[in-house]
């Protein structure tokens, strides 16, 4: 398992599991007393690790950021009339957020109204008398000069109505732009202009809005986690973009990684002066809790899906670089076993080799194990099961749900 910046990339933390297992273990202290007064061999909790199914997780740090962005600016000139909106607000696509003075814009709109009414009186006219000389020309009872002078005239009424609707187009345009409605559904900032002040058309910033359901959350991770990854794409099947992998985010205040997600992007190339790749995920956020700007760690699933064995931290022993634990056998004889550890998960440690999921361990009651010659007096308990971190963020194979 991956270690970035020195530390365990499994720290899903938890004191709850402690509390547990603490709780488990209550009267050990008294047990070991009388077992010792009476000179037998010195009482020791074991258990046999967990067993389970397991996707190890990478943790990285990052900030959310909005899924769209608009920045608000007025579209015409003229002084701002009013303002329908509550600062920080939320509003929906379409809804009128400012209106510009509009007497101005309705009187051009009138008067292209009317220019459009007496171009298309002309260019009747002009129809008309060229249609009439067209069938006199056909019965010679006027001359071809003629007919081509009304044909002249009947095209230039025509080109001119073709203006005139264009002008009524854009002074309709201008008109609506006079009321500022918003683009998208977001939550929107504070106004920017108060109202009487003159606004500039595609210069004047009126407010903006960030679209936050859903949300993004970006986050960079270093080249040799990114070839991790690939290789084990590779090695599934998968196209390499992650696209679509469950992740989960913990926010700055809280203990688990409790907001779900899928990552949807990854960037096409690594960033020379960082040496990092950018992710991006998105994450559901129909209270609109998530904020763009909040930093957070996000859980990555950093292996393929295997079956794994864990035991509590504290039954672990080192000496030297070498790790190893007490496994208890027949007749309650101990024996030093060098495992080989991964990363943690609350109070449990993943070990990778030196244990079958059939051994006894030491849990509890380390240092009473010297006391009795290689002999001690086994208290079997069972270990409560890992929390649903480690497979928080998908169900086992087979369809069974991790559980919670």
């Amino acid at each position: 398992m991956h270690k970035k910046g020195g530390v365990s990339h499994m720290s899903f933390g938890s004191l709850r599991q402690g509390s547990l297992i603490a709780a488990a273990l209550v009267g050990l202290g008294l047990l070991s007393a009388n077992a010792i007064a009476q000179g037998g061999p010195p009482p020791v909790t074991v258990a046999k690790p967990v067993s389970r199914p397991i996707v190890e997780m990478d943790e990285y740090t990052g900030r959310f950021d909005a899924i769209g962005a608009v920045e608000i600016r007025a579209r015409v000139n003229g002084y701002l009339e009013s303002v329908h909106f509550q600062d920080g607000a939320t509003v929906n696509a379409g809804d009128l957020l400012f209106t510009i003075d509009r007497r101005t814009y309705q009187a051009a709109l009138n008067q292209a109204q009317a220019t459009l009414n007496s171009r298309q009186t002309e260019f009747d006219l002009a129809k008309l008398e060229y249609e009439r000389y067209q069938k006199l020309t056909q019965t010679g009872a006027a001359a071809a000069a003629t007919l081509d002078q009304r044909r002249q005239t009947f095209l230039a009424a025509q080109a001119n109505i073709a203006g005139a609707r264009a002008a009524v187009d854009t002074a309709r345009l201008n008109f609506s732009f006079t009321e500022v409605r918003a683009p998208i559904s977001g939550r929107i900032s504070r106004k920017l202009v108060t109202e009487g002040n003159l606004v500039r058309e595609n210069e004047t910033l009126l407010t903006t809005i960030v679209q936050l359901d859903p949300v993004y959350f970006y986050f960079d991770i270093d080249e040799r986690s990114y070839l991790s990854y690939q290789r084990i794409a590779k090695q599934t099947g998968n196209n390499g973009n992650g696209k679509g992998l469950p992740v989960a985010v913990q926010l700055t205040d809280e203990k688990t990684f409790t907001h779900k997600g899928v990552m949807d992007f990854t960037d096409n190339r690594i960033d020379s002066a960082t040496g990092t790749m950018r992710l991006r995920a998105t994450f559901d956020n129909k209270d609109l809790f998530l904020t763009p700007g909040l930093f957070g760690r996000i859980a990555v699933p950093g292996s393929p899906e295997y079956s794994g064995l864990l035991i509590p931290d504290e039954a672990i022993l080192t000496d030297l670089d070498r790790r190893y634990v007490y496994v208890v056998g027949e007749g309650g004889a101990v024996a030093q076993r060098p495992v080989k550890v991964g990363s943690r998960t609350d109070n449990y440690r993943i070990v990778r080799e030196g244990l079958t999921k059939d051994d006894v361990v030491v849990i509890n009651g380390l240092q009473r194990v010297r006391l009795g010659g290689g002999k001690v007096t086994p208290q079997m308990i069972q270990l409560p099961n890992v929390w649903g971190g480690l497979m928080a963020l998908q169900p086992a194979q087979g369809g069974q749900q991790a559980p919670k």
